[in-house]
């Protein structure tokens, strides 16, 4: 069996069973690799009783590895979506940029991005992996762009801001300070770069002119 089972085909208890599998291979993964991550480690950490079974939601690691792709994707996303549906005001974007300093510092640093861990490892190897990253990585920025945009329908970033560009320069600088993070174990690389780009964007701030008497 080479395909994913279809969570439609599933048991409210099957559902249950896979979702437990794959949030334990997406633990697993991000500690330790998905190349160091074995399916006999899936099984004991998803407390699956045997092989079998395993294979009954996923046909071959791939398969799974995919499935924890998308679970990664929306784990950040779903962390993202409150901040990123409001993200389009300098509140906002610093709030942003709070809260994913304060997400580092609960995990004392460690472990980067999810979706970034997955990307070094798999996306010169695996074409379909590497897909499926992009556009997970493509509803972050339009996300950005989105509130960017906003911004600048109302007046409050002039013309020549183009929020396409300064969406992807804002998730590259993040992806960026992720990794130097993780490296260097504390958030003054994040922070800094957080900091640079939002003045970027200031640069394209409108000032308001006080109503003539």
């Amino acid at each position: 069996m080479k395909s994913d089972t279809g969570t439609r085909q599933l048991t409210a208890k099957g559902r249950a069973t896979r979702d437990r599998i794959v949030a334990a291979a997406a633990g697993l993964m991000y500690e330790r690799g998905v190349a160091a991550t074995t399916t006999e480690d899936i099984q004991r950490a998803a407390e699956v009783k045997s092989p079998s079974q395993l294979y009954h939601y996923f046909g071959d690691k791939r398969t799974l590895v995919q499935a924890v792709i998308q679970y990664q994707i929306e784990q950040v996303l779903a962390f993202q979506r409150p901040l990123l549906s409001r993200l389009d005001s300098f509140e906002s974007l610093q709030a942003w940029r709070d809260a994913v300093v304060e997400v580092q510092r609960a995990r004392n640093c460690e472990g980067g991005c999810p979706l970034g861990s997955l990307a070094a490892e798999l996306s010169d190897v695996d074409p379909g992996a590497r897909e499926q990253l992009m556009a997970g990585y493509g509803q972050w920025e339009d996300a950005v762009r989105d509130g960017l945009a906003s911004m600048r329908e109302r007046g409050e970033l002039d013309a020549a801001a183009d929020p396409g560009r300064l969406a992807l320069a804002l998730l590259t600088a993040l992806q960026g300070g992720l990794l130097m993070t993780q490296n260097r174990r504390d958030t003054l690389a994040l922070e800094t770069v957080l900091d640079a780009m939002i003045d970027r964007i200031r640069i394209h701030a409108v000032t308001q002119r006080a109503p003539a008497s």
